[in-house]
């Protein structure tokens, strides 16, 4: 059974927080905490799926501290992920800023990603965001930007465009999204985790029902990325189903 060292312990503790907040009582403790639980067909994170193609469960949490200022924690099983050194979940705990100025809404964020049940595989990044409006429509630009880490074999930088429209008169929403990820690689092996095929494109398309508290989606993602580091990165669709609380 893999060691789970101090850092695995805390990353558990926090999907334990985000499995209980399930039950509507403990997302009323605290005025403006919302959290959410789902399950979803696959756990793909920039056209790469993190749980081998696998269904998972997440709950996520979100506490603003300040204006605009908020802790965040999400916590996602991965069954043993062969990507992750064999590790039983993930756990992204960080804080998050945003800032309205003019017609832009600007971001900030800082993340560090736990993966209980496997050693020295957890890694930090930060991100930065600015997104407006054009009539019914929303564009975001984003960056995310782990530094040289071990874990990771080099570092990493993701770049980012997405849209979304509502559809008029309904509860759904139509998005697409187009990234690259790039960066300097120390160690192959290790850089293979977040880039197995070195530098590449991602894609994607999705359709998402919001009505009251429940929520569903369905999308289509793909990337670029070939040879023997292509598994489970090719075109899917991936379904979700959940709760907000």
């Amino acid at each position: 059974m893999p060691r789970i060292d101090r850092m695995d312990w805390a990353a558990l503790a926090c999907c334990a927080i985000a499995a209980t907040s399930a039950a509507p009582v403990h997302a009323q403790y605290v005025n403006g905490l919302s959290a959410t639980v789902e399950v979803a067909s696959d756990e793909r994170r920039r056209g790469i799926s993190w749980s081998d193609g696998d269904p998972v469960l997440r709950g996520t949490l979100s506490l603003p501290v300040a204006e605009g200022l908020s802790l965040d924690a999400a916590a996602v099983s991965l069954w043993g992920s062969d990507r992750h050194g064999g590790a039983d979940g993930v756990a992204d705990v960080g804080v998050t800023y945003v800032r309205q100025v003019g017609g832009w809404r600007l971001s900030a964020e800082g993340r560090y990603h736990l993966f209980p049940g496997s050693s020295h595989q957890g890694y930090g990044e930060l991100g930065a965001g600015a997104g407006f409006l054009i009539g019914p429509a929303s564009i975001d630009l984003t960056a995310n930007y782990a530094p040289t880490q071990s874990s990771i074999g080099g570092d990493n930088l993701y770049i980012a465009a997405s849209a979304a429209i509502g559809v008029p008169g309904t509860p759904l929403t139509l998005s697409a999204r187009i990234g690259r990820s790039s960066g300097d690689v120390d160690d192959p092996a290790r850089a293979a985790r977040l880039r197995p095929d070195g530098a590449y494109w991602d894609h994607g398309v999705s359709i998402d029902y919001l009505q009251d508290r429940w929520f569903a989606g369905l999308r289509y993602a793909n990337s670029d990325i070939g040879g023997p580091g292509s598994a489970h990165t090719g075109a899917t669709l991936i379904a979700r189903f959940g709760l907000s609380l």
